[in-house]
């Protein structure tokens, strides 16, 4: 059975799914056609049912939960590992009402852990992830809300944090902070979409198990980003809730949709969850 499927060009992500799309483990019969892209390109395949299985920000799949699943293989999801709000000088974050920001993308989850701290904040700027840290610098924008690699070079630039989103949500919730999931299309059928899971779970588990067998295909992805900064990527998103996200990934996860819902930033869903 073909499925197609979409991660993004992050470490994180060919490291994740680099035993599955070459052959590494046994897919039963299973053949992947990939898309690799940014997330906030993700997230917009996924609102148009593009990809029968795909990684998007949990802030997209609140919005998408009508047509596809929430796989328990796959996620980045942790602690300490939130998105930054940087600036090109000092600022104290209660001085971020009324500047300008430019963010990762609408449906991004670091849009949404930026607006459950700052609900009145209206003055944003959609853009690549990659993009952000020059909008910033150059002074195109007052803040950049940043994500991926982007926090390990940010302050190699010159730039400045201003807040961990990470921390807030933590600190508020006292949940681990669920940042990008895998989803599959309902239609595939139960048994199918756990099949994925389950195979998404082996290919994680084999790069942890063999953790140079990925070592190519990561850095043929990874473009001009340093190796170390390649390392921290994969240690600091790659984690045992990628593996399962278990049952504390699971209220995570349920924390912030129920939290979203209760902020008005997206609808209730009768629709389960999880697969």
């Amino acid at each position: 059975m073909q499925i197609s499927l979409g991660f993004s060009t992050c470490p994180n992500d060919t490291f994740m799914f680099d035993a599955l799309v070459n052959n590494r483990i046994n897919t039963k019969g299973y053949t992947f056609t990939t898309t690799l892209a940014d997330i906030k390109e993700l997230n917009d395949m996924a609102s148009n049912a593009d990809l029968d299985v795909t990684k998007l920000s949990y802030h997209a799949y609140a919005h998408l939960r009508a047509d596809y699943v929430l796989l328990n293989s796959g996620s980045a999801l942790g602690h300490n590992c939130g998105p930054l709000i940087i600036s090109n000088k000092p600022i104290n974050p209660e001085d971020i009402a009324g500047k300008s920001i430019a963010i990762p993308g609408q449906n991004t989850t670091a849009n949404l852990l930026f607006s459950l701290a700052y609900p009145n904040q209206k003055t944003k700027k959609v853009m690549l992830f990659h993009e952000i840290e020059d909008a910033v610098a150059t002074g195109d924008v007052d803040l950049g809300l940043i994500i991926h690699e982007n926090r390990f070079t940010y302050q190699d630039r010159g730039l400045y944090k201003v807040m961990d989103l990470g921390e807030y949500w933590e600190g508020t919730y006292q949940y681990p902070i669920p940042l990008g999931g895998i989803v599959a299309k309902r239609s595939l059928g139960m048994a199918t979409i756990r099949e994925i899971s389950h195979l998404i779970s082996q290919s994680v588990q084999y790069a942890f198990d063999h953790p140079l067998a990925s070592q190519a295909y990561v850095l043929q992805h990874a473009q001009e980003m340093d190796p170390e900064v390649v390392q921290q990527h994969i240690a600091l998103y790659v984690n045992k809730y990628s593996v399962d996200l278990g049952k504390n990934g699971r209220e995570a996860v349920e924390k912030l949709f129920e939290v979203g819902q209760s902020k008005g930033l997206f609808k209730a869903s009768e629709k389960s969850i999880f697969c």
